[in-house]
């Protein structure tokens, strides 16, 4: 029978008033990709039974099949189609914006009596657990808020925080404020343990100039006295115990049953990139996969190890964030901060003319510059600056990606190594000198460029050039400027392009704060920047996936003669350490299942999982553990397959 036709007979044509339900298209989906496994299964490997197609795309697609076109491309159009809007109703939400039933079950607190151990060995470090961590900062607020001497520091705090962020010309009064609130005499609002020469200096500074870091000698003050003896009540109180409890349901194991997986995204160096969905809070990620066997053939051991290290270092709005990491039988997986607007590449060379209009460049090597400075911040030098690299999220802000050849340099050191991608390497690196944080910033420098002329510096777009002219061209010749460079433009490239590195901007001393300073970024509020408060200059279309067909993307293929062994599992354990911290934490608050679940207080008692009084509720049993108890197995994780299907 052919496909076409064993479709038509698994659909339930209702006419205009098709209902869904009336459809088990999940098993149609199933029957139809074997059947095309069987035939050409090289083609339909990408395809994931977990992007459940909706019943009426996938009537409609099959109906607007071309007069002269064969069965199989139909259902080829379909499962395109399928994989494409699996992928957008995962992103959307839903009623439980994407919670499995269960959530509940699987983010339970346990019974604070069982969190003994690990409240003992938690570091009791203030700036770690009360202001690092989103959720020990938002439970230490929280505490703070019983006390009011406790909750003005706090207030005192936020009010900074408002006035940092501030555009210039309304920094001013927005400092007065805080001075009459916080500093006057007599003020309700009057901060405890403040040194009245430190306020009187905030008071001469902010007549004279009203800096961004007018108040941090005052909070640097407040911090330390919310360290000693407000920090140690805290660890006493029902707040730092639900602390110990959500710390506990961090560590707890993470396998791929704790995700769904969708369409794949495009290809790393040791693996595919997929979509994925974390079923406890419906929160989307990319799941990069390294396939083991594909890791020792090529030796990446280290390579791999050293990447997964420094994306979880480094914690930053400006550079993709690793969340979780667990292993399957075939691959170690990162699961990182989904990117849905596209590379950059995309942008410069897709959508239109070559280039971007010299505004939106600015704010991106904005963004970049700042992403630069957090990975320096921990002694980091990214070395691989290039559009490919720079990725959009679905708000139109961008994030540094693929850190496979960062390596942070020792403290008061420099490195070598001829690293990085041809036309965008530094002379300094080309040479194999010496450096530290050069290559980034000439990076900088090729990145605007190519932003706003549409072609890199030193090689024309599809320029058929062997590498060591390429190479030559970078030691040797200047870059030249269209009419589409103002002089402001053509100045920062001049000066992050410089051939010798202690000339280059950057690298003079003062880092990105010397970038920063540059009369281009005049428009640029760095700190509104830094907290997320400026507008992009372009949000990417909510309806389009910015990437490649998945039939398009060209598969990895097997590995052969390479076994793996007990010798590998050292480096596998090193490398699986499960959900990192503070991005775990910021998609409990984000995706609201923190207020959800941390209640204190049930029909006006202490709630069971806080009372030590009370005992470990036992685990509550299924009918079919009932049935089976006496030793038989059964798959773990977590399934959703008993969810009802999505109604258009």
């Amino acid at each position: 029978m052919c496909i076409g036709r064993l479709f038509c007979l698994m659909m339930v044509d209702c006419g205009s008033d098709l209902n869904p339900t009336l459809l088990d298209s999940t098993r149609a989906e199933k029957v139809i990709l074997l059947l095309l496994q069987l035939q050409t299964p090289s083609k339909f490997r990408h395809l994931s039974l977990q992007s459940r197609p909706s019943v009426v795309v996938v009537t409609q697609c099959f109906r607007m099949k071309e007069p002269q076109e064969s069965n199989e491309l139909s259902v080829v159009r379909i499962l395109q189609r399928t994989a494409e809007s699996g992928l957008r109703r995962a992103c959307g939400g839903g009623k439980r914006n994407g919670r499995s039933k269960k959530w509940k079950d699987m983010l339970k607190l346990p019974h604070i009596s069982q969190c003994g151990e690990l409240r003992q060995s938690i570091e009791k470090d203030y700036s770690s657990l009360c202001d690092k961590q989103p959720i020990g900062r938002l439970l230490f607020r929280q505490f703070c808020d019983t006390r009011l001497e406790l909750k003005r520091c706090i207030e005192f705090l936020d009010a900074v925080a408002e006035y940092e962020v501030q555009p210039d010309e309304k920094r001013r009064d927005c400092g007065l404020k805080v001075l009459n609130r916080y500093f006057k005499n007599g003020s309700a609002a009057r901060l405890p343990e403040l040194p009245q020469d430190t306020v009187e200096e905030c008071k001469e500074r902010l007549e004279q100039t009203p800096c961004k870091e007018l108040f941090k000698e005052c909070t640097r003050v407040i911090h330390d006295y919310l360290s000693g003896v407000p920090f140690a009540d805290y660890q006493e109180s029902n707040y730092f115990s639900r602390f110990v409890q959500w710390k506990w349901l961090e560590r707890q194991p993470v396998t791929k049953n704790t995700f769904r997986h969708y369409r794949v995204l495009g290809k790393g160096g040791f693996g595919e990139v997929c979509a994925c969905q974390v079923r406890a809070t419906g929160k989307m990620y990319a799941c990069k996969k390294l396939e083991k066997k594909r890791i020792k053939k090529r030796k990446g051991e280290s390579m791999a190890i050293n990447e997964k290290r420094i994306l979880e270092k480094v914690i930053s709005p400006f550079v993709v964030n690793l969340a979780y990491t667990y292993e399957t039988k075939d691959a170690l997986c990162l699961v990182l901060t989904i990117m849905n607007g596209g590379d950059l590449k995309f942008h410069i060379y897709s959508m239109g003319n070559p280039g971007l209009d010299e505004q939106r460049a600015v704010f991106y090597a904005a963004e970049i510059c700042c992403g630069l400075e957090d990975l320096q911040r921990e002694r980091i030098v990214y070395r691989d600056l290039k559009p490919e690299n720079i990725l959009l999220d679905d708000r139109g802000h961008i994030r540094i990606s693929d850190l496979g050849l960062a390596v942070q340099i020792p403290e008061g050191e420099t490195i070598r190594g001829r690293v990085g991608t041809v036309g965008y390497m530094a002379p300094e690196v080309i040479n194999n000198e010496s450096y530290a944080y050069s290559p980034d910033w000439w990076g900088l420098g090729c990145l605007i460029y190519e932003m706003i002329q549409g072609q890199s510096p030193f090689r024309k777009r599809k320029e058929k050039v062997k590498r060591e002219e390429v190479d030559r061209r970078v030691r040797e010749d200047q870059e030249e400027y269209s009419e589409k460079f103002s002089e402001e433009a053509k100045s920062i490239c001049r000066m992050l392009l410089a051939k010798d590195p202690k000339e280059r901007l950057g690298c003079r001393g003062d880092g990105a704060a010397g970038v920063k300073q540059h009369p281009i970024f005049k428009n640029i509020n760095f700190k509104r920047l830094e907290a997320n408060m400026l507008d992009p200059p372009f949000i990417p279309d909510p309806r389009a996936v910015y990437c490649k067909d998945v039939l398009d993307i060209e598969q990895f293929s097997t590995v052969k003669g390479v076994n793996l062994d007990t010798t590998d599992d050292n480096f596998y354990s090193k490398f699986v350490t499960g959900c990192v911290s503070i991005p775990w934490q910021q998609e409990m608050i984000e995706t609201d299942c923190f207020k959800d679940i941390n209640i204190y207080e049930t029909d006006g008692c202490l709630s069971p999982d806080l009372d030590v009084s009370k005992p470990i509720p036992r685990p509550k049993r299924g009918f079919f553990h009932r049935l089976f108890r006496r030793g038989v197995c059964f798959k773990s994780g977590y399934s959703d397959d008993e969810e009802e299907l999505p109604r258009i």
